[in-house]
């Protein structure tokens, strides 16, 4: 499959209903999870992958579209419902669970790829507990971030390492009402990491 092709098919999939601005709910722009995708793809990081805190699928989608056993896993039983829908309208087997991150205990997760919420609305509720779960589950981590948020990802995840990071533009789509544009298009990061676990 090209790029494109996946670009196309993560665009028509259902987004949030009502998305929560306390819990950050983004879609991940299709623009960006096939960018993403491909670059895990490039590596042979797509075996068994999950995506944390998967929202209404997009990755894990995604990633089943590229060949990968998927696992989506959400708490916001919504979001789990649309990404159920938008996987069996594709014809897709995609596991997805209902669970809180930080008590997810998963096995035989080469990669996890993940669009956390940021923390910027809660920051006990942000990447941290994505980034300590992820490294406990899985090989390798796909993950995105605030611009400038390298010198905290590397500090956070030692003795994990940073292998390597992109900017990436991400077209934030207008979803609350604060939002003044109809896209306004946001730097992030996306951290490719190696996990070493104990």
């Amino acid at each position: 499959m090209k790029k494109k092709q996946l670009e196309i098919m993560l665009e028509r999939l259902e987004g949030f209903s009502k998305p929560s601005f306390i819990r950050e709910q983004y879609s991940t722009p299709a623009s960006v999870a096939a960018e993403i995708l491909f670059l895990a793809a490039l590596r042979n990081d797509l075996g068994t992958v999950c995506d944390l805190g998967c929202g209404t699928g997009v990755l894990a989608i995604g990633a089943a579209l590229m060949g990968a056993r998927a696992v989506g896993v959400e708490i916001d039983k919504d979001a789990l419902a649309t990404a159920r829908r938008n996987a069996e309208r594709l014809g897709l087997d995609v596991d997805f669970i209902r669970a809180d991150v930080r008590k997810l205990e998963l096995e035989g997760i080469d990669t996890v790829i993940m669009n956390p919420p940021f923390g910027a609305q809660k920051a006990s509720e942000g990447d941290r507990a994505f980034l300590s779960t992820a490294q406990r589950i899985a090989r390798n981590i796909y993950t995105l971030h605030n611009r400038g948020s390298h010198d905290f990802i590397k500090k956070y995840i030692f003795p994990s390492v940073v292998q390597e990071v992109y900017c990436i533009p991400f077209p934030l789509k207008r979803c609350f009402e604060f939002h003044s544009k109809d896209i306004k298009v946001i730097e992030v990061e996306l951290y490719r990491i190696t996990c070493q676990h104990s």
